[in-house]
């Protein structure tokens, strides 16, 4: 029987346990044993999640590659893939049968797949052979057992777009990736070959030991006996000899058990900085399938202290420090950077030193915006990188160069453009910026005079200009922190620049033309285009209606007051989609998990239920964080609402699960919401424990009537992260009905007023 979808693949899912142990007794459980990697693999439209095996951050990260979910076959064994989203970079792929049907790739009908975050067991069943696997950092085993009587054993290993080469009982090889980056492989088998060669037209020529091309592959035959093969690689961006160097410091012999053992070992030393009580064995795994997620990237390209740098092609010295890509910027900045600040300071230290290593060696010294692999991709719109870069300062890290932080985050937003998915100097609009305080829009059917505009991404105009004024808010802080004055009081004046685009007789933020006029007529749900990208990104006006993270305060004064500015947050999540489904998301595909117009499946609508707190209505957002998160994350195929991106929505649901949300970053403060547990407790990166308990916790007590912070009543729906930094322990007293002066009266703070 297949693997397929539906009924018996959801109670499989609930099924999965650790490889060594089967811990079904709760009580018995550790946090890697609560992880779903299968929770959202099949997406509500757009891309899912991925049941990724991998360590935590780190360079190693694999999954079974098919069609999708539900596919009835996968495409023999991955060895690595370079991205959350991409294909396997080597594919292995163990055969027996006629050799006349040996092939590049095998695709395999599977049967009795059990994955976790650090091993994986499958049987390919038309084949009778059962893979065990299981990783470290850069290194990998495998034991294949092979079962079929008096049948030819084969293990084929292929390169999609490089080279292989086989000697003996071991295979090497690279495959090309873009912008000149290459990955490499070194792989050897316990047991000896009895025949090697190049795979050439359905069959083995072993005159031929190397090969280079698409599809570039070479096999090994084993003998004609059921057997065990065990297998062990290591993976490089530097070289062959290094991918080999890796294998031999991780893996000194061919024990998968062992290796998976170490694994969770690992992934629950990561999982259990944060520890959640209660016996509500669904709210947990949601929590720590988040928290797992949470740990996809950044990776560590470290290898013995050298990495392959793909922003100047260069292997660099670490120095000791380790380097870190692949870090989506836009999405990551909002949650998961902040999160990382609180649980793993050292590695958020040296990601943020990254940035800057990365800013000096594309040769501009401009911060990256979105990190990967390859390169910056300049993916997505804004300069985000600044907000990591003051996060982590005003909660107490050092170890990063603030001046070379400022410099670096300054000419990344004023020397490169800032039209979305563009790395270009700046231009005319980004002058225009300077001048006017607002990016410029075009009418429907206005043809686009800007070079550098991406066709299909547009020019952004509303999402830029909001983004950009929060971007000069944190470089403003930095600016303050390091006694340049003149430059905090400019850079503190630019934050204001949403004003420019605000509508008053709409309250909504507008698209203005070159002149200052209003585009008319508008939509704020339909207007801009495929994505609203026209006006806005992904999102349509009443998501980025909310987007000034930096001073709800000032968006409040703009509204009218707190009572009009909740009548908007309420209407937010009334409104209708006015539209069919078919046709709303064949425009904005990427506003999806909605609830009227907001849309929990994208990272700009995160701190939108917390905005209660600031309009003193906090028992508000108690209610939202429990509704959203209930109808939205849960412990099934489709239990995320839409892309998750390196940990940008999985954060929200840890840090909203805890009943804490960083509204802010760049502020040291965290909003209360409201707790899915009786207990957690988070281990902090100096040791220190900070609690939160929320007393007479269940379902349905989720409103706050009372709450005390380090032994003292406090009234307020929020508290800075002064104090918590030593420990601390929040007591929020819970009850099923909503105590509405609890908090009213002591809104979480705003930027300076100008």
């Amino acid at each position: 029987m297949k693997f397929i979808h539906g009924l018996i693949a959801a109670s499989l899912v609930f099924l999965l346990g650790a490889c060594t142990a089967t811990n079904n007794n709760s009580a018995n459980k550790q946090p890697v044993d609560y992880v779903n990697p299968y929770m959202g693999n099949i997406s509500h439209l757009l891309v899912p999640t991925f049941p990724t095996i991998h360590l935590p951050n780190s360079m190693l990260r694999v999954y079974p590659e098919r069609a999708d979910y539900t596919g009835d076959m996968i495409k023999g064994l991955p060895l690595i893939v370079t991205s959350h989203r991409g294909s396997s970079a080597f594919n292995l792929s163990p055969y027996q049968g006629d050799k006349s049907k040996i092939a590049p790739v095998i695709s395999y009908s599977y049967d009795r797949e059990k994955l976790t975050p650090y091993s994986y067991e499958v049987d390919l069943d038309d084949q009778q052979t059962h893979i065990q696997y299981a990783l470290s950092h850069q290194s990998a085993i495998y034991q294949i057992d092979y079962t079929l009587a008096d049948s030819p054993v084969y293990l084929i290993l292929n390169s999609r777009n490089g080279g292989m080469k086989v000697e003996g009982n071991t295979v090497s090889g690279f495959q090309k990736l873009e912008n000149n980056t290459n990955v490499y492989i070194y792989l050897e088998t316990e047991q000896t070959p009895v025949q090697t060669g190049v795979v050439k037209d359905n069959t083995i020529s072993d005159n031929e030991k190397s090969v280079e091309g698409n599809n570039a592959s070479v096999a090994l035959y084993y003998g004609d006996k059921p057997q065990t093969l065990n297998i062990r690689y290591g993976i490089s961006f530097i070289s062959e000899e290094q991918a080999k160097n890796n294998l031999k410091r991780e893996q000194k012999d061919y024990d998968v058990k062992h290796l998976a053992e170490k694994g969770r070992n690992t992934w629950n030393e990561a999982l259990g900085k944060i520890r959640v009580g209660g016996n509500n064995d669904t709210d947990k795994t949601v929590f720590y399938t988040s928290l797992y997620r949470c740990f996809e990237r950044p990776v560590c390209i470290s290898e013995d202290g050298r990495y392959f740098s793909a922003f100047d092609g260069n292997v660099h010295e670490d120095g000791g420090k380790p380097f870190y890509t692949d870090d989506w910027i836009w999405d990551t900045y909002r949650a998961t950077h902040p999160l990382r600040v609180l649980i793993d300071a050292e590695d958020e230290v040296n990601i943020i030193n990254s940035f800057l290593l990365m800013a000096e060696q594309m040769g501009t010294n401009w911060m990256p915006t979105f990190p990967e692999v390859t390169g910056d991709s300049r993916r997505m719109n804004s300069n985000h990188a600044v907000a990591t870069v003051i996060d982590g300062y005003v909660k107490g890290l050092r170890g990063y160069d603030l001046e070379k932080a400022y410099i670096a985050c300054k000419k990344g937003i004023e020397e490169k453009t800032l039209i979305p998915w563009s790395g270009a100097p700046a231009g005319w609009l980004d002058e225009f910026y300077k001048e006017k305080g607002y990016i410029p829009a075009l009418y429907p059917g206005e043809k686009e005079t800007v070079a550098n505009v991406n066709s299909f991404e547009k020019r952004q105009p509303i999402a830029v200009t909001l983004g950009t004024a929060y971007d000069q808010w944190c470089l403003g802080q930095i600016a303050k922190a390091l006694g340049k004055n003149e430059e905090a009081d400019y850079y503190l004046k630019c934050s204001y620049n949403y004003r420019n685009v605000y509508n008053p007789e709409t309250a909504f933020f507008h698209p203005k033309d070159k002149e200052g006029k209003f585009i008319e007529p508008f939509d704020y749900r339909y207007s801009g285009g495929m994505g609203a990208r026209d006006y806005y990104g992904e999102n349509n006006g009443w998501v980025y209606r909310w987007d000034v993270p930096h001073n709800v305060a000032d968006l409040i004064n703009l509204m009218g007051g707190n009572e009009q500015f909740i009548n908007n947050l309420n209407q937010t999540f009334n409104e209708p989609l006015g539209k069919g489904k078919y046709e709303f998301y064949a425009q904005i595909p990427d506003h999806t998990g909605n609830v009227g117009q907001f849309s929990m499946a994208n990272e700009p609508c995160l701190h939108i239920p917390y905005l209660y707190n600031y309009a003193g209505q906090p028992w508000k957002t108690q209610k939202r964080i429990h509704t959203l998160i209930n109808q939205w994350f849960r412990n099934d195929l489709m239990g995320l609402p839409g892309d998750e991106d390196g940990g940008g929505t999985s954060a929200f649901v840890v840090f909203s699960m805890m009943g804490i949300y960083p509204v802010t970053p760049g502020m040291p403060v965290y909003n209360i919401g409201s707790p899915f547990f009786a207990k957690s407790q988070m281990t902090m990166s100096n040791g220190k424990v900070f609690e939160v308990e929320a007393q007479n916790y269940s379902e349905d007590n989720k409103y706050i009537q009372s709450a005390t912070l380090n032994g003292q009543e406090w009234n307020k729906p929020w508290f800075s992260h002064s104090d918590i930094e030593n420990g601390g322990k929040l007591v929020l007293v819970m009850g099923n009905k909503a105590n509405k002066a609890w908090g009213a009266n002591d809104v979480p703070p705003s930027a300076e007023k100008m």
